[in-house]
């Protein structure tokens, strides 16, 4: 059975919970490591109020004995510390019309939600629509990725633009979460990285919000997961749906994608050429390390492209839902920009999704099976 998760909970409800399921027994699931991962999802210039209140750590309910997995679902939770300052509002046993929220936001979930479900006031949406929820998902995905470290797979991002300020492109060869984290914005071209700083800062001071794009990599991936054979089962659909779904993520591009898309075909495809040593070696990755739904043997590299959060200080003309009648959009808390936490939050959603393929690729009940079918036999697990 192939790995896959689900995940519960509200913005400012008790707990956010997840389980991932099918993980195979043997897997170091270390509590700090998935701290250090909710942590790094903090980072970044441009985070809102929230970040002052919440510190973000994991509760290992299930699926874990002595810091190995036992083949049994893993169910996590993260408490949500400013639980205790919407109480009334949120909980179960609530006011029902405590805090509602009638004045939709262009561009969240608001009105939709609202006509979907049947409700006069929006609260009910903008819970669980939140992004505050992907806390989990980089919980979940912090399992995900020790899965990976067992195989030699690496998962990082950086910011490679921020509304109209772009850094410079590099090399897709090695992990980049050290480097990138250590910047303000994530950025690993520190020029551009002042000119995004700036541009966030501005729209702080205007009371607006900013956009912008994350780059993921992928590394240690061999040749041929994924499969052309099923339109369910191509990676290259398999991880834009998963990175689509992040909120704020409007477009997911594979690769030089969209540049490629400008080009002839001889401008385009990865050349391939004999190393000498009986291998096949590509001096280009235009690809994104995807061809024909499978992995190519190349890094695979994905850009979440961010809108700017909908939430914004001076509200946009809106219309109340319970009234009917013109309003300006309801002023939530929320962050300025939150594209380099948004680089790691897609991090844990493409490890979540490469897990669902690899898993259905390899089986296995235990993370050794999982190691030597990927031909890793020395792997310590």
């Amino acid at each position: 059975m192939a790995i896959n998760f689900i995940t519960a909970g509200e913005s400012h409800g008790r707990s956010l919970v997840g389980i991932i399921e099918n993980i195979p027994a043997g897997l170091t699931v270390d509590a700090e490591r998935i701290n250090a991962e909710l942590k790094r999802r903090m980072l970044g210039l441009g985070r809102g109020a929230r970040m002052q209140i919440e510190d973000d750590r994991v509760e290992i309910l299930s699926g874990v004995r002595a810091r190995k997995s036992t083949g049994s679902p893993i169910a996590l939770a993260v408490n949500n510390a400013d639980h205790q300052n919407w109480i009334n509002a949120v909980s179960w046993d609530g006011d029902a019309n405590n805090r509602p929220l009638t004045a939709a936001r262009p561009g969240h979930a608001d009105l939709c939600g609202a006509i979907k479900f049947g409700f006069t006031d929006a609260r009910n949406v903008s819970e669980r629509a939140s992004a505050r929820n992907t806390a989990m998902t980089v919980a979940l995905g912090a399992v995900a990725k020790a899965y990976f470290e067992t195989l030699g797979i690496g998962i990082s991002s950086h910011t490679v633009a921020i509304g109209i300020v772009k850094a410079s492109p590099v090399k897709h060869t090695e992990s980049v979460n050290e480097l990138a984290d250590a910047d303000k914005v994530r950025c690993l071209d520190r020029s551009a990285s002042a000119k995004m700083v700036d541009e966030i800062r501005l729209a702080a001071l205007s009371g607006d919000t900013l956009g912008g794009v994350s780059e993921i990599i992928v590394t240690g991936v061999k040749s041929g997961i994924g499969s052309f054979t099923s339109v369910y089962k191509r990676l290259d659909g398999i991880i834009m749906a998963a990175v689509g779904s992040v909120p704020s993520v409007k477009a997911v591009e594979i690769g030089d994608g969209i540049e490629c898309a400008k080009l002839y075909g001889s401008a385009v495809h990865d050349e391939m050429f004999p190393d000498g040593e009986g291998r096949i070696k590509r001096n280009t990755n235009r690809a994104g390390g995807l061809e024909g739904g499978m992995t190519n043997g190349e890094p695979i590299v994905v850009r979440a492209y961010f809108k700017p959060i909908p939430t914004l200080k001076n509200g946009l003309d809106s219309v109340d839902i319970k009234t009917g009648k013109a309003v300006k959009a309801a002023d939530e808390r929320a962050d300025v920009c939150i594209v380099p936490s948004g680089g790691v939050i897609c991090e844990a959603a493409v490890a979540l999704a490469l897990a669902t393929a690899v898993s259905d690729m390899l089986g296995g009940d235990t993370m050794a099976e999982v190691a030597e079918r990927y031909g890793k036999k020395d792997s310590a697990v």
